[in-house]
């Protein structure tokens, strides 16, 4: 008996001693980062500040085509979050500005901060689901669905948006249409759009 419950007090005490090493990994993004992420920060340099994000604070500006700014908040930029599964980004809209279609590896949650915007996703039997928000409301996009945000209100608008994984990777359908190096036939053959719209958007991007 004396020795199963020495056993059973390694056991706690190991188990323990490996939930303490795995609290938190603040990732080094000055060494190579690997598919679970980066490696630790040596954990006598962490300190609060390294907790602790800036990025979301202040005005943005809005110079792209499709009037938005996103700031991302991802392990790289904010690198406590390196192996907690999660990631962040802030939207910001200009009046009549888009997040246009997109997907991600990951499911998102996002709350409307200013504005008002239309946020909505398509599933895979092309069913849209979409609806307006107003400040302090909240959608949720499931895994890897074709989703987009649109301002539809009269002043400019902002949102932030959480998901489930340290590097959810970010797919714009637009913009790898046209602004890659995708051939112009290709690209007419499945999308059934016509030659004249085709160079009309890669030159719109840039690769025309």
């Amino acid at each position: 008996m004396n020795n199963l419950k020495l056993f059973v007090v390694f056991c706690f005490l190991a188990s323990l001693s490996h939930a303490i090493e795995l609290d938190f990994c603040v990732g080094d993004p000055s060494l190579p980062r690997g598919p679970e992420g980066y490696a630790c920060k040596d954990p006598a340099s962490v300190t609060t500040d390294d907790f602790f994000y800036t990025g979301f604070r202040g005005e943005r500006t809005i110079t792209n085509v499709f009037g938005n700014n996103v700031t991302l908040a991802f392990s790289d930029a904010f690198p406590a979050l390196n192996g907690l599964g999660i990631s962040m980004a802030r939207l910001d809209f200009g009046v009549g500005g888009v997040i246009p279609l997109h997907s991600h590896r990951t499911s998102e949650v996002l709350i409307l901060a200013k504005g008002s915007i239309i946020a909505g996703f398509i599933d895979a039997n092309n069913t849209a689901y979409y609806k307006r928000l107003q400040v302090g409301d909240v959608m949720v996009f499931p895994q890897a669905m074709l989703h987009f945000q649109i301002n539809v209100g009269r002043t400019a608008a902002t949102a932030f948006v959480s998901l489930n994984g340290a590097n959810p990777a970010l797919q714009l359908t637009t913009p790898s249409l046209f602004a890659g190096n995708l051939p112009v036939d290709i690209v007419e053959q499945i999308t059934l759009l016509s030659h004249e719209e085709v160079m009309r958007m890669k030159r719109m991007f840039g690769t025309a």
